[in-house]
Protein backbone atom coordinates (compact mmCIF):
# COMPACT_ATOMS: atom_id res chain seq x y z
CA UNK A 1 0.00 0.00 0.00
CA UNK A 2 1.44 3.57 -1.11
CA UNK A 3 2.31 5.66 2.04
CA UNK A 4 -0.48 7.78 2.47
CA UNK A 5 0.20 11.61 2.07
CA UNK A 6 0.40 14.37 5.26
CA UNK A 7 -2.71 15.51 7.13
CA UNK A 8 -2.46 18.63 5.69
CA UNK A 9 -2.55 17.40 1.98
CA UNK A 10 -5.30 14.91 2.60
CA UNK A 11 -7.32 17.60 4.51
CA UNK A 12 -8.77 19.52 1.57
CA UNK A 13 -10.43 16.42 -0.11
CA UNK A 14 -11.57 15.18 3.13
CA UNK A 15 -13.42 18.14 3.80
CA UNK A 16 -14.87 18.14 -0.17
CA UNK A 17 -15.81 14.61 0.19
CA UNK A 18 -16.72 14.77 3.66
CA UNK A 19 -19.38 17.52 2.76
CA UNK A 20 -21.22 15.29 -0.15
CA UNK A 21 -21.89 12.67 2.17
CA UNK A 22 -23.30 15.05 4.62
CA UNK A 23 -24.38 17.99 2.54
CA UNK A 24 -26.92 18.87 5.10
CA UNK A 25 -24.95 18.31 7.99
CA UNK A 26 -25.65 21.43 10.89
CA UNK A 27 -26.32 21.69 14.64
CA UNK A 28 -28.18 18.83 15.89
CA UNK A 29 -29.39 20.61 18.96
CA UNK A 30 -32.76 22.68 18.38
CA UNK A 31 -32.63 26.19 19.57
CA UNK A 32 -34.23 29.59 18.46
CA UNK A 33 -32.16 31.91 20.23
CA UNK A 34 -28.68 32.32 21.05
CA UNK A 35 -29.47 32.02 24.18
CA UNK A 36 -30.89 28.73 23.65
CA UNK A 37 -27.91 27.29 21.69
CA UNK A 38 -25.63 28.25 25.22
CA UNK A 39 -27.67 26.71 27.29
CA UNK A 40 -28.41 23.35 24.69
CA UNK A 41 -24.68 23.33 24.08
CA UNK A 42 -23.91 23.26 28.11
CA UNK A 43 -26.30 20.48 28.53
CA UNK A 44 -24.76 18.48 25.99
CA UNK A 45 -21.77 18.06 27.54
CA UNK A 46 -21.47 14.51 28.83
CA UNK A 47 -25.17 13.74 27.17
CA UNK A 48 -26.25 13.23 23.78
CA UNK A 49 -27.93 16.35 21.73
CA UNK A 50 -30.82 13.69 21.32
CA UNK A 51 -31.50 13.87 25.30
CA UNK A 52 -30.94 17.69 25.46
CA UNK A 53 -33.57 17.75 22.68
CA UNK A 54 -35.91 16.08 24.93
CA UNK A 55 -35.15 18.19 27.87
CA UNK A 56 -35.09 21.78 26.22
CA UNK A 57 -38.36 22.48 25.37
CA UNK A 58 -39.75 22.30 28.95
CA UNK A 59 -36.61 24.37 29.96
CA UNK A 60 -37.09 27.21 27.77
CA UNK A 61 -40.76 27.30 28.22
CA UNK A 62 -40.22 28.21 31.38
CA UNK A 63 -36.56 30.07 31.33
CA UNK A 64 -36.88 31.05 27.93
CA UNK A 65 -34.02 34.18 28.23
CA UNK A 66 -31.33 35.28 31.16
CA UNK A 67 -33.83 37.30 33.30
CA UNK A 68 -35.69 34.38 33.42
CA UNK A 69 -33.08 31.85 34.72
CA UNK A 70 -31.01 34.59 36.39
CA UNK A 71 -34.03 35.31 39.05
CA UNK A 72 -33.94 31.81 40.09
CA UNK A 73 -31.85 29.89 42.08
CA UNK A 74 -29.88 26.72 40.42
CA UNK A 75 -32.07 24.41 42.18
CA UNK A 76 -35.05 25.98 40.78
CA UNK A 77 -33.68 24.55 37.41
CA UNK A 78 -32.27 21.23 38.94
CA UNK A 79 -35.49 19.42 38.13
CA UNK A 80 -35.89 20.70 34.32
CA UNK A 81 -31.80 19.53 33.70
CA UNK A 82 -31.97 16.60 35.49
CA UNK A 83 -31.94 13.77 32.76
CA UNK A 84 -28.52 15.30 30.96
CA UNK A 85 -26.42 14.32 34.09
CA UNK A 86 -24.05 16.25 36.44
CA UNK A 87 -27.81 18.12 36.92
CA UNK A 88 -26.34 20.40 39.72
CA UNK A 89 -23.31 21.66 38.00
CA UNK A 90 -25.22 22.03 34.96
CA UNK A 91 -28.18 24.49 37.16
CA UNK A 92 -25.44 26.05 38.29
CA UNK A 93 -23.49 27.28 35.33
CA UNK A 94 -26.76 28.06 33.65
CA UNK A 95 -27.95 30.34 36.45
CA UNK A 96 -24.50 32.46 36.95
CA UNK A 97 -24.03 32.48 33.21
CA UNK A 98 -27.48 34.28 32.95
CA UNK A 99 -26.49 36.14 35.91
CA UNK A 100 -23.45 37.18 34.17
CA UNK A 101 -25.20 37.83 30.50
CA UNK A 102 -27.65 40.61 32.83
CA UNK A 103 -24.93 42.07 34.02
CA UNK A 104 -22.73 42.68 31.50
CA UNK A 105 -24.31 42.17 28.06
CA UNK A 106 -27.66 43.34 28.40
CA UNK A 107 -29.37 39.56 28.66
CA UNK A 108 -27.59 39.02 25.52
CA UNK A 109 -24.86 36.46 23.86
CA UNK A 110 -21.49 38.08 23.07
CA UNK A 111 -20.03 37.85 20.03
CA UNK A 112 -16.35 37.16 21.09
CA UNK A 113 -14.84 33.99 22.49
CA UNK A 114 -13.49 36.02 25.09
CA UNK A 115 -16.78 37.64 26.27
CA UNK A 116 -18.06 33.66 25.96
CA UNK A 117 -15.52 31.87 27.86
CA UNK A 118 -15.75 33.91 31.08
CA UNK A 119 -19.22 32.74 31.36
CA UNK A 120 -19.74 30.06 33.99
CA UNK A 121 -19.67 25.99 32.20
CA UNK A 122 -18.74 27.75 29.11
CA UNK A 123 -15.01 26.30 27.27
CA UNK A 124 -14.19 27.01 23.72
CA UNK A 125 -16.08 23.73 22.33
CA UNK A 126 -19.28 24.97 23.84
CA UNK A 127 -18.32 29.09 22.37
CA UNK A 128 -17.27 27.83 18.95
CA UNK A 129 -20.78 26.36 18.59
CA UNK A 130 -22.46 29.62 18.91
CA UNK A 131 -20.17 31.69 17.60
CA UNK A 132 -20.24 29.61 14.48
CA UNK A 133 -24.41 28.73 14.01
CA UNK A 134 -25.71 32.00 15.59
CA UNK A 135 -23.43 34.32 13.97
CA UNK A 136 -21.88 32.80 11.41
CA UNK A 137 -17.75 33.66 12.74
CA UNK A 138 -15.78 30.94 13.20
CA UNK A 139 -13.67 31.62 15.78
CA UNK A 140 -11.99 27.84 16.05
CA UNK A 141 -13.26 24.32 15.82
CA UNK A 142 -15.63 22.31 17.50
CA UNK A 143 -13.86 19.21 19.40
CA UNK A 144 -16.46 16.75 20.68
CA UNK A 145 -15.89 12.97 21.43
CA UNK A 146 -16.40 12.12 17.38
CA UNK A 147 -14.35 14.84 16.28
CA UNK A 148 -11.42 14.06 18.83
CA UNK A 149 -12.02 9.70 17.58
CA UNK A 150 -11.55 10.50 14.25
CA UNK A 151 -8.83 13.47 14.13
CA UNK A 152 -6.86 10.58 15.80
CA UNK A 153 -7.83 7.68 13.10
CA UNK A 154 -7.53 9.63 10.41
CA UNK A 155 -3.97 11.14 11.68
CA UNK A 156 -5.28 14.68 11.50
CA UNK A 157 -3.58 15.37 15.11
CA UNK A 158 -1.18 13.10 16.98
CA UNK A 159 -3.29 14.52 19.81
CA UNK A 160 -5.84 12.99 22.10
CA UNK A 161 -6.73 16.01 24.35
CA UNK A 162 -8.98 18.20 22.62
CA UNK A 163 -7.34 21.36 23.36
CA UNK A 164 -4.50 20.10 21.49
CA UNK A 165 -6.72 18.53 18.51
CA UNK A 166 -8.39 22.03 17.67
CA UNK A 167 -4.99 24.02 16.88
CA UNK A 168 -3.95 21.27 15.06
CA UNK A 169 -7.36 20.95 12.98
CA UNK A 170 -7.34 24.93 12.53
CA UNK A 171 -4.08 24.19 10.46
CA UNK A 172 -5.11 22.05 8.45
CA UNK A 173 -8.38 24.25 6.26
CA UNK A 174 -8.96 27.92 5.52
CA UNK A 175 -10.88 29.85 8.68
CA UNK A 176 -14.27 29.73 6.79
CA UNK A 177 -14.24 26.08 7.02
CA UNK A 178 -13.36 25.52 10.50
CA UNK A 179 -17.15 24.73 11.66
CA UNK A 180 -17.82 22.94 8.53
CA UNK A 181 -14.53 20.22 9.16
CA UNK A 182 -16.04 20.12 12.72
CA UNK A 183 -19.74 19.15 11.65
CA UNK A 184 -19.08 16.81 9.05
CA UNK A 185 -16.54 14.93 11.19
CA UNK A 186 -19.19 15.02 13.99
CA UNK A 187 -21.60 13.50 11.33
CA UNK A 188 -19.52 10.50 10.10
CA UNK A 189 -18.51 9.79 13.49
CA UNK A 190 -21.93 9.10 14.15
CA UNK A 191 -22.85 7.11 10.91
CA UNK A 192 -19.42 5.19 10.15
CA UNK A 193 -16.59 5.93 12.25
CA UNK A 194 -18.18 4.94 15.31
CA UNK A 195 -16.50 4.28 18.84
CA UNK A 196 -17.26 0.68 19.28
CA UNK A 197 -17.91 -0.73 15.87
CA UNK A 198 -16.90 1.31 13.05
CA UNK A 199 -17.84 0.27 9.59
CA UNK A 200 -14.38 0.81 8.07
CA UNK A 201 -14.77 -1.72 5.34
CA UNK A 202 -17.12 0.27 3.27
CA UNK A 203 -16.08 3.32 4.49
CA UNK A 204 -16.11 6.29 1.41
CA UNK A 205 -13.49 7.76 2.76
CA UNK A 206 -11.22 4.98 3.74
CA UNK A 207 -8.35 5.72 0.99
CA UNK A 208 -8.14 8.98 2.68
CA UNK A 209 -7.53 7.25 6.10
CA UNK A 210 -4.24 5.47 7.84
CA UNK A 211 -6.37 2.16 8.89
CA UNK A 212 -7.13 1.75 5.03
CA UNK A 213 -10.43 -0.14 5.37
CA UNK A 214 -9.36 -2.55 8.43
CA UNK A 215 -11.11 -2.38 11.38
CA UNK A 216 -10.22 0.31 13.94
CA UNK A 217 -8.45 -1.00 17.28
Amino acid sequence: MPRLASARTRAPELLERLGALYPHATCSLDWRTPYELLVATMLSAQCTDARVNLVTPALFERFPDAAASAAVEPAEVEPYVQSTGFFRNKAKAIVGASRLLMERHGGEVPRTMEELLVLPGVARKTASVVLAWCFGINAGVTVDTHVSRLAQRLKLSRHSEPRRIEPDLMKLVPQAHWQDLSIRLIFHGRAVCTARSPRCGSCPIADLCPMGGKPAG
